[in-house]
């Protein structure tokens, strides 16, 4: 290439050849001064979204409500309004021939900006504080969640036998799924390994179908033969067996570590893993705090950062289910791999079940069952024994807590840490995850106390039709309360989560059901004002917890969970105003764009 012609593909210089002095020179290093400072106005990948209507919501507390955000590579550079970004495209036009010259040959030579619809709404990337990413990946190859009664459910699986001709042809072939929910069929009770046997497709062969919760597993009786000899009994979980004292086929919490599945294999984790991400970024999530990895999964996570395929914010708690102390098998890592993206520096302990499956550990026994209190799962000196060395080694430490007595049982231990031990509640951080039903004076404890509460609002919208049956009059007025925890937060947080695929993905299921205590279709047991209304959170609560309530949570406040300069570029665009539409019409909002790191991750720009 010529000297003439690289010239003309750069521009022509704004000084005669030859005539390069100690003048230009010095405006060479004060543009590079004010580059490498922040101050020089645009940069070649810098670019702005605008809104006309004002509706870019920020979550910062400082500037809430701002008409456009600029991003520069990785970052958001300026939160402002419109006239403040035309005011700096004016001091770049105002600038000496030679600056302009120098800023459109090294830094671009305007500003790139995208105006968003006037319906339209720009709000910090979404964060799901509580989910399972695998087991997600895992239900959706047979997924059993829509199901209304017990025949519906045998018919699913015949169906999906059928579609798979490599497992239909093969008895052996294990089948597994899950979302079965017994409180949702007509037949109201459990299944039983004999409904599968009744069928001559599914007769003889290896079945295992997680129950919604996952805190119960449905297994025929050809799995009932591979298990062979049972233990009269399992701590901390369950057998369930008829009259005569053979087992039916479900198995509850500890008791389903009994059933001898296959163990999945890299492949199959790689379909689980690519499958939850791509519909999480369809729905606007840039942050998932996965609630309980095994070591195996958080190997191929590890593997998977390391090439960079993860593609939004993964903070992982590590998972072993022993009373002993498993530390050492979960790696320790901070914003790790190619795009800093993965971390572990929690730990996932799991108290009790759940209470669609009368796991949840009570006080007192079931108000519709008398003969059962719930199920701890570990002693409580097994569960001081695990939290004591874990606070020691410097993990945050996450527990599973939805009935009152499991609540109280880890409040106990956490205080005792905290006020004979002298943990620093903010450097440590541990999390009540559901903090699902509590005592009023546990309620007031976990907030006096600083302990992060962890909830999930689409549990109470799915388990209002049976939690008061379940706990009666009294204690539920301690259940669900989402409100009365995030008034008696220390730091007036709730991080938000959906405990998917125990839910669903979508975060704007959550926030529905956050603040209108309602089910999808607006009903309730109480009417279209919602079930125990008082609890409902506002708007911009719901948005805070699910931004930067979970940012604080997994201690990533001062990098993201609000649209504030110098903090990560994850945005989301939505189609609608979810801060100001009909109550009704929030579930109708679609995303438009998912940006991670200042990069479009779903969607497109406008």
């Amino acid at each position: 290439m010529s000297k003439d012609s690289k010239e003309k593909a750069a521009g022509p210089l704004p000084f005669p050849r030859g005539t390069f002095s100690a003048g230009v020179a010095l405006q060479l290093l004060a543009l590079f001064c004010l580059w490498i400072s922040g101050r020089i106005p645009f940069s070649p990948d810098e670019y702005s979204i605008c809104s006309k209507s004002g509706s870019i919501y920020t979550v910062d507390e400082t500037n809430p409500q701002v008409e456009c955000i600029s991003i520069r590579g990785s970052r958001i550079s300026y939160t402002e309004s419109f006239q403040e970004l035309q005011e700096r495209t004016r001091r770049k036009n105002s600038a000496s021939r030679l600056q302009n010259w120098l800023m459109s040959r090294f830094f671009g030579s305007s500003i790139r900006i995208s105006y968003i619809a006037s319906d339209a709404i720009v709000v910090p990337g979404l964060a799901d504080a509580h989910a399972h990413i695998m087991n997600n990946g895992f239900k959706m190859q047979l997924d059993l969640d829509s199901c209304k009664s017990l025949a519906e459910v045998i018919d699913s699986v015949k169906a999906y036998i059928q579609s798979h001709p490599d497992i239909h042809n093969n008895s052996s072939r294990w089948i597994q799924g899950g979302g079965w929910d017994q409180t949702k069929w007509l037949e109201k009770r459990f299944p039983t390994a004999a409904d599968f046997d009744a069928d001559p497709l599914l007769e003889g062969r290896p079945i295992a179908l997680q129950r919604v919760d996952g805190h119960a597993s449905w297994v025929s009786n050809r799995v009932l033969q591979i298990i062979g000899k049972l233990p009269a009994d399992v701590e901390g979980g369950s057998i369930i067996r008829d009259s005569s004292g053979a087992p039916t086929g479900v198995f509850l919490d500890n008791a389903m570590s009994l059933i001898p599945a296959p163990e999945w294999t890299d492949e199959q984790m790689a379909v689980f893993f690519d499958t939850t991400m791509k519909v999480a970024l369809s729905y606007g999530l840039t942050s998932i705090h996965d609630a309980g990895s095994s070591p195996m999964m958080i190997q191929f996570m590890k593997s998977y950062a390391e090439t960079g395929k993860i593609p939004m914010r993964l903070y992982v708690m590590g998972h072993v289910s022993s009373d002993e102390y498993w530390g050492s098998q979960i790696p320790r890592l901070v914003n790790y791999g190619k795009h800093r993206r993965l971390t572990i520096r929690s730990v996932k302990l799991v108290v009790d079940g759940a209470l669609g499956s009368w796991g949840a550990a009570l006080l007192e026994p079931y108000s519709d069952k008398s003969d059962t209190s719930g199920i701890m799962r570990s002693t409580p000196k097994a569960i001081s024994d695990l939290v004591n060395q874990f606070w020691k080694d410097g993990w945050q430490v996450n527990i599973h807590c939805i009935g009152d007595r499991a609540n109280h049982v880890v409040l106990d231990i956490f205080e005792d840490l905290i006020k004979v031990g002298n943990a620093n509640i903010t450097e440590w951080r541990p999390r009540i995850e559901h903090a699902q039903i509590m005592t009023a004076e546990d309620l007031e404890r976990t907030g006096r106390l600083g302990i992060i509460a962890s909830v999930q609002p689409t549990h109470a919208t799915s388990d209002m039709w049976y939690a008061e049956t379940r706990l009666g009059p009294n204690r539920i007025e301690g259940a669900y309360a989402y409100r009365t925890l995030l008034n008696g937060s220390q730091k007036h947080i709730l991080p938000l989560g959906s405990d998917f695929p125990v839910e669903g993905v979508n975060p704007l299921l959550g926030f529905y059901a956050a603040v209108s205590r309602l089910s999808v279709d607006g009903t309730s047991p109480h009417g279209g004002g919602g079930w125990y209304s008082s609890e409902a959170l506002t708007r911009a609560q719901v948005l805070k917890g699910m931004t930067l309530d979970a940012a604080y949570a997994s201690f990533t406040e001062h990098e993201i969970g609000s649209l504030t300069p110098g903090k990560k570029a994850d945005f989301v665009v939505l189609d609608r105003n979810i801060m100001r539409v009909p109550m009704e019409e929030i579930l109708g909002t679609r995303v438009v764009v998912t940006v991670v790191d200042g990069k479009v991750a779903y969607g497109a720009l406008p």
